[in-house]
């Protein structure tokens, strides 16, 4: 807190808001004095001086423009991300060189809020929360959405680069999946679902984590790493499943000329390349579901769910234009496989029966692979993951835990020191 109020004044106030920790009576009084600083106090250290304190002064009471400028800079030199707000000509300064600076719209100066980034019509606090809220729910949907869609691209182009080694009687390589069928799956069933997942509520752990570095953008290690695990896994399945129907349960035989036009030697391939289109037509909108949440479980997405066996129900229906989009995907992939024409001329496949088997073995065996790789993403990141603390409770513990046990020591010593001095009368 910067203001340019009396010390104690600016004191109490921060013991009240929780800037300051309530029990600060209880600690020794340079480590008082080194949370609460006036301007002349905190413009005397020099920037090296400032950077070697272990925390930096929680409240700077007197305050000049300058000194909330070397501030905001003392911050930024510790990697920090630093929003302010202000009302006043003298905060103008620092709410420039802040990252996110906030006016008050209602008693605020109209220099400070030139200079913000935000202002606040209503003067109310937490709207800035409401803000953040809201800004951190719509990049997630913004990656949910890239990486649904990159995921299923990525599917699709090794299926294709590694389908190539299929080869036919004429020494043709016979695609797995079809022109037609790619564009549709890219248009259709993952264009739908990928809209809805930009339409999701913030989840309930939003605020909780820490400020994302605006440098990153939207491709984190996180995205990019997920990018290719669920496309290089989608891509093996469809693989496996176009190889189980050609050369586990068919005499391998890949006909002549199957890319372009259906006859009775490329039987084989168009089944093939049906039971792949429809695995992979699930894949995506299995994948949508999974995407609601990054790390946690889909049948777990909240944290403490009150009855948790219907709680994966609930969130399925939550967001309909997800659920509907999802539900068409499976419904439509009925008639483009059995209406005859559109299915052997336009997609290039041929009706299925017991090659559903697959579809529903590899179903399955993809929500399982999603689910352990997301397992295994909330315990790494439980060890090693960046994690935010509740700073009120912090200011009360660990934070400060280190000057109460110095202050602690210094009195121990100073009393044993007085113990051992002769008495003098």
């Amino acid at each position: 807190m910067l203001t340019g109020d009396h010390p104690q004044t600016a004191r109490s106030v921060a013991v009240d808001v929780g800037i300051i920790p309530k029990n600060i009576n209880s600690l020794a009084p340079d480590v008082i004095s080194s949370m609460v600083m006036t301007a002349a106090q905190f413009d005397r250290l020099s920037d090296a001086e400032i950077d070697d304190l272990p925390v930096l002064p929680l409240v700077i009471a007197r305050c000049a423009p300058s000194s909330k400028v070397r501030m905001v800079e003392a911050l930024h030199r510790r990697k920090k991300f630093v929003a302010m707000t202000g009302d006043g000509v003298n905060d103008s300064p620092a709410l420039k060189r802040s990252d996110v600076g906030i006016g008050m719209g209602m008693a605020g100066s109209d220099v400070a809020k030139d200079a913000s980034d935000i202002v606040l019509t209503d003067d109310n606090f937490a709207s800035i929360l409401n803000a953040i809220e809201e800004g951190r729910r719509t990049f997630d949907n913004i990656k949910k959405f890239v990486l649904h869609l990159l995921a299923e691209n990525i599917a699709q182009a090794c299926t294709l680069l590694i389908g190539l080694a299929f080869k036919d009687s004429s020494g043709l390589s016979v695609f797995p999946l079809a022109p037609v069928e790619i564009l549709w799956i890219i248009m259709i069933t993952s264009g739908f679902p990928a809209f809805g997942l930009g339409m999701e509520v913030a989840s309930d752990d939003t605020m909780f984590r820490p400020p994302h570095d605006v440098k990153t953008g939207i491709f984190t290690t996180e995205v990019l790493v997920d990018m290719a695990v669920y496309g290089v896994y989608m891509a093996a399945l469809c693989l496996a499943s176009f190889t189980v129907v050609v050369f586990g349960f068919g005499d391998g035989k890949l006909g002549s000329n199957c890319n372009d036009h259906y006859s009775e030697t490329c039987e084989l391939v168009f089944r093939a390349r049906s039971t792949t289109f429809t695995c992979l037509t699930w894949f995506a909108l299995i994948l949508a579901w999974e995407m609601v949440h990054m790390r946690r479980s889909f049948f777990r997405m909240e944290s403490k769910p009150k009855i948790p066996w219907t709680l994966w129900a609930r969130n399925v229906w939550r967001n309909q234009f997800l659920f509907w989009s999802v539900l068409a995907g499976f419904v439509t992939i009925f008639p483009i496989i059995y209406i005859p024409g559109l299915n052997t001329v336009v997609f290039k496949h041929r009706p299925i029966s017991w090659e559903w088997g697959i579809v529903f073995l590899e179903s399955a065996l993809f929500v399982a692979g999603i689910e352990l790789w997301k397992f295994c993403k909330r315990v790494y990141y439980r060890w090693y993951g960046e994690k935010v603390k509740n700073p009120e409770l912090e200011l009360g513990g660990s934070t400060f835990s280190r000057y109460t046990s110095f202050a602690t020591g210094e009195a121990m010593e100073l009393d044993e020191r007085q113990a051992d001095l002769p008495l003098q009368v």
